[in-house]
Order: C-alpha cells, then sequence, then structure tokens
C-alpha cells in the first residue's frame, strides 16, 4: 500500500523529486561559457556529442531518476536503499547509451543524482527534513571506497587494464577517489562551497550564476574526466585558473567574466572538459531546489 503524503502518493512525490532532478540537468546543460562544456551555443572539448544530444540523455533519465526517488520512499535502510538504486542505475545508463547512441553523457550525473533523488525520497518518508539529506546520503554510501577500491587494491593491479573503470584506472595511477569518495564524504564540494556560492548570487543572472558556481567548483574538484584524458598537472592547472578567476570577480565583474571566456576558448582548442564540475554544478541546483521544495512543504 502506497504510503500518503502532503503531495499524496509515493510516486506522485517520486516525479515531483525527479523532476526537480532533470531540471538541475538541464540548467547545467544550458549555461554558458562553460569552459570546454557543452552547452546550448557550444560542443565544448566535444566532437562526438551537442546541446541536443544531452536533451536526448536527459529525457532517457527521467524514468531511473524517478524510480531512484521511489526506492526512497519505503521503509528500508540506506544501505539496503543503495543496493536497490545500483541495479536501476544500470538499467538508466543502458537507456542513456541507448538514446545517445553510445556517447557517455550523464552516467556520473546519473550516479549522483540517482543517490540524491533516492536520499531526497527518503528524507520525505521519514519526515526528518531537508537538514538530514547530507547524513542520508552518507549512510547510503558509507564504506563505498574500501569495498569498490582500497580493499579491491591487489585485485584491482591484477586485473585486465582493459577491463578496469576509469574511477579504478584512476585509484591505481594517483590514488584519486573520484566520485565515489566525494559522495562517500557527502558531497563536500556541494553542500560546504557550491551551494553557498550558488545561493548567494541570487542577484545574478541564472546563467551567470550557474558559471560563477562551476568555476568555484574547478577549484577544487579532483575532476577525473580531466585526468583520465589528460594528465594531473592539467588538472592542477585548471584548478589554478579557476581559482585565479574567482579572485578577479568571476561573472561578477568585467575581468573575471572575460577570464572566463578565454578559458573556454582555450579549453576548447585543447580538449580539456571538466565533466566531474559539470555533475556537481548539477548536484547543487539539485540541492538547491530540494532545499526550496522542503521548505515550501513546511511553510
Amino acid at each position: 500500500m502506497e504510503r500518503e503524503g502532503r503531495t499524496g502518493s509515493s510516486k506522485a512525490q517520486a516525479i515531483e523529486i525527479a523532476s526537480l532532478a532533470v531540471q538541475a540537468i538541464l540548467y547545467e546543460a544550458s549555461c554558458h561559457p562553460s569552459p570546454g562544456l557543452v552547452s546550448a551555443t557550444s560542443t565544448g572539448a566535444h566532437s562526438d556529442m551537442d546541446y541536443f544530444t544531452f536533451l536526448d540523455s536527459a529525457s532517457a533519465l527521467i524514468s531511473p531518476l524517478i524510480q531512484c526517488a521511489q526506492a526512497g520512499l519505503s521503509t528500508e535502510s540506506p544501505k539496503e536503499i543503495f543496493q536497490t538504486i545500483r541495479s536501476i542505475g544500470q538499467l538508466g545508463e543502458r537507456r542513456m547509451f541507448a538514446k545517445t547512441r553510445g556517447v557517455n553523457t550523464h552516467k556520473g550525473t546519473l550516479f549522483l543524482l540517482g543517490i540524491c533523488c533516492a536520499a531526497a525520497g527518503k528524507v520525505l518518508y521519514s519526515g526528518a527534513g531537508f537538514s538530514s539529506l547530507r547524513s542520508i546520503i552518507q549512510d547510503m554510501t558509507e564504506g563505498l571506497v574500501e569495498v569498490e577500491l582500497s580493499a579491491r587494491n591487489q585485485e584491482l593491479e591484477n586485473k585486465d587494464p582493459t577491463k578496469l573503470t576509469h574511477g579504478e584506472r584512476l585509484y591505481l595511477t594517483h590514488k584519486v577517489e573520484g566520485i565515489r569518495g566525494e559522495v562517500q564524504r557527502g558531497l563536500p564540494i556541494v553542500f560546504d562551497i557550491a551551494l553557498n556560492v550558488y545561493k548567494e548570487n541570487h542577484d545574478l543572472s541564472l546563467n551567470s550564476r550557474l558559471i560563477q558556481t562551476l568555476v568555484t567548483i574547478m577549484q577544487f574538484c579532483e575532476d577525473t574526466n580531466i585526468l583520465h584524458r589528460h594528465s594531473l598537472e592539467t588538472l592542477r592547472e585548471v584548478q589554478e585558473r579557476a581559482n585565479k578567476i574567482i579572485a578577479l570577480g568571476g561573472m561578477k565583474t568585467p575581468a573575471g567574466s572575460k577570464a572566463i571566456e578565454e578559458m573556454d576558448k582555450d579549453f576548447c582548442q585543447r580538449m580539456i572538459g571538466p565533466g566531474g564540475s559539470a555533475d556537481l554544478l548539477g548536484v547543487t541546483v539539485f540541492v538547491a531546489l530540494l532545499e526550496e521544495f522542503f521548505n515550501g512543504r513546511n511553510s
């Protein structure tokens, strides 16, 4: 029997949560200039995808994100919910690849937003309030790095290199925990840094606000997309340039805005695509929308 809430059945609640996630995906893909990233006006550092590829991909993620939110709307523990949504995520990936003809547009996004949708569902079901979202995410993913990376170090070293995932390969090479480490720690870049920047810059246009938040994230993100295609030195360069741009004021000043445009041109030429930072921007927007949603329910 479906549990009823102020917005109706669990299916209706799940759709409401997932719609905010899709909104966040579309916001991230639409803002510009987003250095090296696909946007409404640029293919960024990519030759195999464009804005419409991202729209196609976003449409493919609607169903799995609804299912993830529904998984959270249950009596299951956070750990049990996480195991449930792993299989949903695998099906979601297949839907995405079918829609994009094999192009990886949102694999990282689906992983992060699937977890966040499920956690939001659990928050709503339990009545714990928005402030519990981060701790539920941490409860869901506790021990993820140890189980999938560090405890398997010897196994990964002996594995056929062609069979390793990008995340596994980068952990072996650089000991970078990537998306797994970030989510296990409760998304500190999102909750401790980016969310505040996004909320504090509400006086900017929505586009400028998104870019300001993106460049802020780029300062701190151990972006595995950059590491996979380039090097640790390139990643450090990206972080340092982002730091200098924020020091200039970013989208709040002419000098900062010009520096962002120049960085976009440079990254497109050098094929540097900070996709990990883009994923965290999408999560930041989603969390901000969730906070408004939960506050609205309680007002």
